[in-house]
């Protein structure tokens, strides 16, 4: 059984994340900006809900303390998308070193993945402007990252353009490094398949891992 603590928690990647860590036996610390506001996490068996900031480098240290490895699913809309995505990475970087967890999972966006070599998604002239200002911030997560990782085992995993909010787990999905593969839509039960089997068993480190059905 591993420790895993779950910054977003109340998102649906997020609460999916939880759901699967639980199905698989690992005790998890939900990290939520409200706990009121989500009481079905706190209701489930072997999770703990705290309140807590992913930019905020002492508090993640405080809720990653005692952890194995931390999934950060946090989004905001309500600030520009780099600042928040380079704010979370350097207190991730910062608070799970003085906390000692050695292994971290984000979230990407399918936008960032390569077509062909050297061309993004969001590289298209035709690529709506807004939503490729979204798609740098992640562009600046993942390069600050693998700037400033140091010693921790970090790995961007990035779902297809589709994401399906109620489907149940398959258990199966296709990856590929930096690159678009598969159907292009997969559950969000599937997207946290493949990212507590990256925690389980890390086979991938410091890419874009795109996973997909």
């Amino acid at each position: 059984m591993a420790r895993i603590v779950v910054f977003g928690a109340g998102g649906r990647v997020g609460r999916a994340a939880v759901a699967e860590a639980v199905r698989r036996g690992h005790a998890v610390t939900a990290v939520v900006r409200d706990p009121d506001r989500h009481p079905e996490l706190a209701a489930a068996a072997g999770v703990a809900v705290v309140r807590g900031d992913a930019t905020d480098p002492v508090a993640v240290a405080a809720a990653a303390a005692g952890h194995d490895a931390a999934v950060n699913a946090t989004a905001r809309l309500d600030v520009p998308s780099v600042e928040h995505f380079t704010a979370a990475a350097r207190a991730l970087l910062d608070g799970l070193g003085r906390a000692g967890v050695g292994r971290l999972l984000v979230l990407g966006i399918a936008t960032t993945l390569e077509t062909a070599p050297g061309v993004r998604i969001m590289d298209d002239p035709q690529f709506p402007a807004e939503y490729r200002a979204f798609s740098q911030g992640h562009v600046a997560e993942f390069e600050l990252l693998a700037a400033e990782a140091g010693p921790l085992d970090w790995l961007m995993v990035v779902p297809p353009m589709d994401l399906t909010p109620d489907a149940p787990a398959t258990g199966r999905y296709t990856s590929a490094v930096g690159t678009v593969t598969g159907t292009g839509r997969i559950s969000h039960a599937d997207l946290a398949v493949a990212l507590l089997e990256e925690i389980e068993s890390p086979r991938h480190h410091a890419v874009q891992l795109a996973v997909s059905h």
